[in-house]
């Protein structure tokens, strides 16, 4: 059973509460893919509130996605996103769903939110990166439409690196 979804602008205010999802999220999914030790390297680089903040200032825009439905808790946060515009598309950062609200459809009305989102501002596709090793989330968006275009790995320091696929989704919009 999907749940409604509000996506909620993520303010200057709210990046200390962004950054302990981030955390819970990060800890709880990663566990399986990657050392602890790396897992606490990446959330201290790219969600810690000094990381978060930089983005912000660079362009980014993050969102709260909060649960509307009666099955969980109305108005808390299940999830948040970041994006990133660039030149030939949105890139899609952060797309992440605390493992109580997963399977309730945040994803997918979080997808048709960004859809609007390019239509409107003209953004020709949708850009993510994934871990090689995180089949759930690979899975998930190809149903979602997604295609692998590219494999890469970027070392981030401290001896460790992104193994990713890069997937995207091409938009279509009818006049």
């Amino acid at each position: 059973m999907a749940d409604e979804v509000n996506i909620v602008p993520v303010g200057t205010e709210d990046i200390e509460t962004l950054c302990g999802l981030a955390k819970e999220i990060w800890t709880e999914h990663y566990a399986s893919i990657l050392s602890d030790e790396q897992v606490a390297y990446m959330v201290e680089r790219f969600q810690s509130v000094p990381a978060v903040t930089d983005q912000l200032d660079k362009g980014y825009r993050y969102y709260f996605l909060r649960s509307a439905g009666e099955s969980l808790a109305a108005g808390e946060n299940g999830g948040f996103m970041g994006i990133c515009p660039e030149e030939d598309g949105l890139f899609l950062s952060k797309l992440y769903v605390h493992r109580e609200f997963r399977r309730r459809g945040l994803a997918r009305a979080t997808l048709s939110y960004l859809r609007e989102l390019c239509r409107r501002e003209g953004y020709p596709k949708i850009r993510l990166t994934v871990n090689k090793r995180n089949a759930g989330s690979i899975a998930a968006y190809r149903r979602m439409g997604f295609q692998t275009v590219k494999e890469q790995t970027v070392d981030i320091g401290h001896g460790f690196v992104m193994d990713d696929y890069v997937m995207e989704l091409e938009m279509s919009f009818r006049n």
